[in-house]
Order: structure tokens, then sequence, then C-alpha cells
């Protein structure tokens, strides 16, 4: 360690502050000041990635040699603080004053030790001298169980030859810690040295663009100049040179040179307007002489209309023998030029369709005419009103303040007010039954609403379940799916009913009338969802594209639920009618009967436990028709539930079935049930019949009491039961029952008259 540490040597440096020393100068002098030092010269030759291997290097060292020093230090005291040779006995003996070994090596021996009692060589130390084990005394002999302490002059050497190198490693690290603020210092130095560069160019910059944006304005203002003649719209390039004479075209010149081309335009110009002026004159002249012409046939015809309209007077009964109301028509027309755009679109559409498609199709405007020609009026200005101001105000100060909530109803009925005329059509069946249907206008709601009536030809016997079938408020519900009529189809209406607090607009159908969608596309109103328009404008082929369909439409519902009607008298007496083209469906003995038949509120049918399945299906609605049949044989009772769809017949009806016989038997217990549920649920359309399929509702009762005959005589006759079986087998059966789920045979084959399995 100690040959290490000796060659590692500080370099010599010679140290200026610039100024030359003073002396004696010789030989050497130049190279002295070739190898003058300088630390910032330095710092650019050496590497910081070495210098801080360097340090830490150093610094693992400097740890190195501390815990060296420390551990010699701790290892001195240990050995000077020890017992040799059993002498412990005669240090015991010493005078009290003396010092002990360890003391007068590090005290530097203060007082001197007296001679020892008992000791048999009777020698001691030298005052200041140390003892060392071993050596000989005073007599000449030599004890080594003699006690004398250690002499520490090794140990003191290796200390200090560490402490040596400690403060070369220190110097080192002091090197390299001005080292380290001078490239600080430099690289500070740097950075502001950059930064004033870039502030410059920062400045430059700004200079530059003010200077450009300074130019752009002037280019702009120089290109939005704009003079009188670019205001007048001077004839194209090829005209010019058609239609211009070669004096003032002059193609030579004007060709290379745009100014003169723009002056030469422009006295063609104003040499076209000179004519044109000239012309204009010559055309009011002879415009006076048109007018002159005009007041004398106006004169002729305003003297012509009296002759006309007592000869249309006179005409009149050739008109109704002919069935030609000229005179009529010709009235209607003059007030549909008072209907708000919805309604004239509907009127003149209906019209249209009824006299090129549907004779029996009558159209008729409703309504007070001069209410309609008072909403139009501008209000008028008068000076009375200004006179008798102030009588008015006394009157309005003796009333009393209207409250809260008569405000709010004088809203609503201003809000739901309807336009004072209406168009009514008059939609005549075969069987000369008519369905009347008054369509209104709510002037701010933007919307159209319908009231609909049935006048029959003949007077229908009253049927209890057929109070709803031709109820005004049930009529017309879903003619297209899911068109309820309850709700308004106008997005807008919503935020002018929070306004004036109104809920929804189903309080007020039945004074207003629904306001169905199909009724707003035969106005030509539409309202599109998913984008909503600010104000939708009546469009004329938008109704007549809807107008043969709804027609029809209407007409079938008419007579689906006339024959319904029929068909519920009959039900309600307990005789299923069939036609005569639907007898070959079923055999020619049925024993099952239907004894009742009623109709039932929603809330009734969704409290069955066997109707569970349709609800959850979706396909029973509050809109929807529901009636409850029970058919019996015997001590059976089958409970059949109806959901009666408004769009029947297209839509078929939805039975639910319930057995009461030896327990209570459903779908959900019986699979022969569920089988029967299917023969009128599934295969409706075998029971259809003769188009346009009004007898399938009778026509699925009458193979419901049929597959009850099936059901109960193919029954295993229980043999604790002592008598004969309770219902014989009348029917022929190919097989009884089939398959694991044992279904029994419910399809009813003809001619040949046999019951079978499908």
């Amino acid at each position: 360690m100690s040959s290490e540490s000796s060659k590692k040597r500080k370099p010599k440096v010679i140290r200026t502050d610039g100024v030359p020393a003073e002396g004696k100068r010789g030989k050497g002098d130049t190279d002295q000041d070739a190898r003058y030092y300088s630390e910032e010269s330095e710092v650019d030759l050496r590497d910081p990635i070495k210098d801080y291997e360097l340090y830490r290097e150093t610094c693992q060292e400097l740890q190195r040699l501390m815990a060296e020093i420390q551990e010699l230090k701790s290892r001195g005291i240990k050995k000077m603080g020890r017992d040799e040779n059993g002498c412990s006995d005669s240090l015991r003996s010493l005078d009290p004053l003396s010092v002990t070994p360890s003391r007068a090596l590090w005290s530097g021996s203060r007082r001197l030790p007296q001679k020892p009692q008992g000791h048999k060589c009777g020698s001691i130390a030298k005052r200041g001298a140390p003892f060392v084990a071993g050596t000989p005394c005073r007599g000449g002999a030599s004890h080594p169980s003699c006690f004398h302490p250690l002499s520490p002059a090794p140990q003191a050497s290796e200390i200090d030859e560490r402490r040596v190198q400690s403060c070369v490693h220190f110097m080192t690290l002091k090197k390299l810690n001005r080292l380290a603020h001078i490239r600080l210092k430099k690289g500070r130095d740097q950075t502001h040295e950059a930064k004033q560069k870039v502030d410059a160019y920062h400045l430059q910059l700004q200079n530059l663009l003010y200077e450009v944006m300074h130019l752009q304005k002037e280019i702009t203002k120089c290109l939005e100049f704009k003079s009188k003649h670019e205001e007048i719209e001077l004839v194209s390039l090829e005209e010019f040179y058609k239609e211009a004479p070669p004096e003032i075209s002059r193609p030579a010149i004007t060709l290379t040179e745009p100014h003169q081309q723009t002056l030469a335009r422009l006295d063609w110009e104003l040499e076209q307007r000179k004519r044109l002026a000239e012309k204009y004159k010559e055309c009011l002249t002879s415009k006076e002489k048109i007018l002159k012409e005009i007041e004398v046939k106006k004169e002729y015809l305003s003297s012509l209309q009296p002759r006309l309209n007592s000869i249309m007077q006179a005409s009149l009964p050739v008109q109704e023998y002919l069935f030609m109301p000229f005179d009529q028509a010709h009235k209607q027309y003059e007030t549909a030029r008072h209907l708000p755009p919805p309604l004239y679109v509907l009127f003149v559409q209906a019209s249209a369709y009824g006299q090129a498609c549907d004779k029996k199709l009558v159209v008729a405007i409703e309504g007070s005419v001069e209410e309609a020609k008072a909403l139009y009026k501008p209000p008028e200005d008068s000076q009375d009103d200004e006179s008798d101001s102030d009588a008015e105000e006394e009157q309005t100060t003796k009333r009393r303040r209207p409250t809260l909530g008569v405000q709010l109803d004088d809203k609503r009925k201003e809000m739901l007010k309807r336009h004072p005329l209406s168009v009514t059509l008059d939609l005549k069946c075969k069987d000369e039954n008519v369905l009347h249907l008054t369509f209104h206008y709510l002037m701010n709601l933007n919307v159209m609403t319908v009231k609909a009536k049935v006048t029959t030809a003949m007077e229908m016997t009253t049927a209890i379940s057929a109070g709803d079938l031709l109820s005004p408020d049930s009529l017309l519900n879903c003619l297209y799916p899911g068109d309820h009529g309850r709700k308004t189809p106008n997005p807008a209406n919503q935020f002018q009913f929070d306004k004036v607090g109104i809920l929804t607009l189903s309080d007020y159908v039945t004074e207003l009338g629904h306001p169905y969608v199909w009724v707003q596309k035969l106005g030509g109103l539409h309202f599109p969802k998913d984008q909503p328009q600010h104000t939708v404008a009546a469009d004329n082929s938008l109704s007549a594209s809807h107008m043969e369909l709804t027609v029809k439409l209407l007409r079938s519902r008419l007579q689906s639920r006339l024959a319904l009607h029929k068909q519920f008298a009959s039900l309600e007496h307990g005789v299923v009618p069939v036609s005569s083209e639907c007898q070959q469906l079923f055999p020619t003995k049925i024993v099952s009967r239907l004894v009742k038949w009623t109709a039932i509120p929603y809330e009734d049918y969704a409290e069955l436990p066997y109707t569970k399945d349709v609800i959850e299906a979706g396909l029973a609605e509050d809109t929807h028709l529901y009636y409850m049949a029970l058919i019996e044989r015997g001590t059976a009772k089958l409970q059949a539930a109806v959901v009666l769809n408004p769009g029947y017949s297209t839509l078929p009806p939805v039975f639910s079935l319930c057995l009461n016989w030896k327990g209570e038997r459903n779908s959900s217990n019986d699979d022969n049930i569920r089988a029967m549920e299917s023969e009128v649920n599934v295969y409706y359309k075998e029971l259809w019949g003769p188009k346009p399929g009004y007898q399938l509702l009778t026509n699925q009762l009458q193979r419901l009491c049929m597959v009850l005959d099936v059901y109960l005589e193919t029954e295993p006759h229980d043999p604790s039961v002592e008598g004969p079986k309770e219902f014989p087998q009348e029917k022929m059966c190919l097989r009884l029952v089939r398959g694991p789920l044992r279904l029994k045979p419910f399809k009813f084959n003809y001619p040949q008259g046999f019951f079978s399995h499908r």
C-alpha cells in the first residue's frame, strides 16, 4: 500500500496570474512559458465521463482508507489493554499514582511510575520510554512473563501513510470539483450566448412578420378595390366581338391590351342601353293602348256576369236531373280558397282520387267561411281606438284580474284552437254503409285530426260485446301498424304543451279527434324524427302517394267491423255462424257448443294465468279488443281468452285455452291443450275461407269446438269409474295418440271424414 501511494505524486504546478515573475531568467524561460498551466484549457481536453469515473473510484478509495485507519486504531487500543504472561498481579501492586500502559501511550507518560513493590527484578521503565515485553531488566535477566507496554511505532507509521494517501485523494476531489465548476460556468456562458442569439433572431423574425403583414394588408386593399364598371354586367367577349362594329371593338388593339378592351366593352354597353331606352319608350306607348283595350273588355265582361248567373239558375233542374252538380262544385272550390294548406291539399287530392278512381267517395267542406276570412284579415288601425283608450283603461281597472288557473285555461283553449273550416270524406260501401270522416286542422299545433262515424243502411241488432267495434275512439286504431293516434306526431308540440301545462294530447282526443300519422300524410304533412324541421309545409305528392292505399284500408276496416258486429250478435246467442263455403272444414256433427261470448277489459285478460305467454310475446296491447268464450260438453268446460287485433282479418285473433275437467288444464301442463291452441293460432290460414276472410273468427271457434270433441273422446276410460264412458268416441281416428307427448289427432281430413295427426 505504501509503495502505491508513493508512486502517486502530485504533479508540479506553476501558477501565474498573468504577471511575469521577478528574478533572473535563463535559457529555460521560454520553455516555462510554453508549459503554462490553465485549468480552463484543461477542461476542454478532459473527458467528463472519465472524470466522473475517477471521482467515483476516488470516493471508494477514500472510504476504504478511512475504514483501514479506523481498524488500525481499534486494534492498537485492544492490544495495549491486554494482560500478558500472568503479570496482572504485578500491575495491581503498582502505586495508585502510577499510569496504566494504555494511558501512558496516549497521554505521553506525564508521571514517572515508581518502583513496584514485590517485583523481583526491581527494574522500572525510564520516564517517557515505552515498555516492551521480553526486554531485559536492570539485573540483566529477561522475563517474558513480565508486563511491558507494546510499542506503537509500526501502527502509527501505517496510519500516517494512509492519511497521506487520503490527503492525495482529497486533493484529487478538489481538483475534480474545480473542473466541474469551470464546466458549469462554461455551460452557462454558452447558454447565455445562445439565448442572446435566439433573442436577436426572434426580434428579426418579428420585424419581418410585421413587414409581411403590412404588405399583405396593402395587397388585399389593392385586390379589393372595385371600380364602378365592375358593377355593370357586360356581355361576354364572344358576343362583344361578334355583335360590336369594328370601330368600337378594334380587335387589333383590344385583343392585346386588357385596358383598351374594357373601355371598348363599356362603349358598346352604352350604345346598347341607348337603343334599349328607345325600345322602352315604344313599349310604354303600346302598353297604354293595350290597357285601354282591356278596360273596354272588362266593361263587357262585367255586363256579361248577370246574364251568366241567370243562365246558371235556370240550368239547376237540368244539373240535378243529369247528376252533374256544376254549381255546387263551383261553390266548393270557392270555399276551398279559405282552407289552411293541409286541408286544402287533402281536399284537392281526395277530390281528384274520387273523380278518377272511386265514384263512391264524396268530398265536402263544412264550417263558417266568414270566420275563416276573419282569420286572415289584417288588423285595422283606426283613430277611434286612440280616442277611446281612456275609457277602456277605466273598464279594465274595474274588472277583476283573472286568476292563474283561468289564464292557463285560456291559453290551452287558444293552443288547441281548430280552424273554422273542416273537410269531410264519405266512404260508401257496396251494401250502402257509409263511413263519415271529418278532418280538422289545429292551427297552433300544425297537426290534423280526424273524427269517425258509421252510418248503416239497415238497422243492426245491438250486441253487448260489439260495443267497441264501431266506437269512434277505436274504429280507426292501428290502421297502419303502431299508429294509435294518442300522441301528436309533431315533436315541437311537446314544448308548446309544457308552456301551458298540457301533459298529453290524449286527454283532449274525444273533443278534437285523433292525430293519426296517416291523417298527416293525407294532408301532406311529414314530421321527420331524426331531422326535425322548423316549418313543415304541405306536400301534394306525399298526399297523393298515400291516398289510394289509405282509402282501401278505411273501407276494409269498416267492412270487417260490420261483419264482426253481425257475428257477435250470433255468438252471444250461442250460435257459431259458418258459411256454406266453409262447411267442408268441419265434420257434420260437433257436440261441443258455445255457451258464452263476452267482452272483457285488458286488465282482466292480463290477470288470467294462462295468458302470460301471449302478453310477454307482445301480442296483447291495450289498444286491442279482448273477449272470453266458454265452450261446454258435458262436465268439461273450455275457456278461451281471445285477443282481437284492430287489423282483423289481416292479423288473426290469438286464443289462449284453459280446460276445466278433472282439474285445470292449460298449455303449461298439458301438451294436447297446446296442440289445440296451435290448431287455431298457427294453422289459421286454413280457416280464412273466401276473401277477404271476414269469417276467420267464427271458423276458429268452430274448430275449437271440433278439437274439444276429439280431445274428450280420445281420453282413455278410467276403470275405477263404473258405468259407461262419459264421452263415447264418435269421431273416426286413425291413431288415438302418437309420440312420447301422446298427442291426439286434431286434423280433419275432408272428404274422407277422419282425423289424423299433423
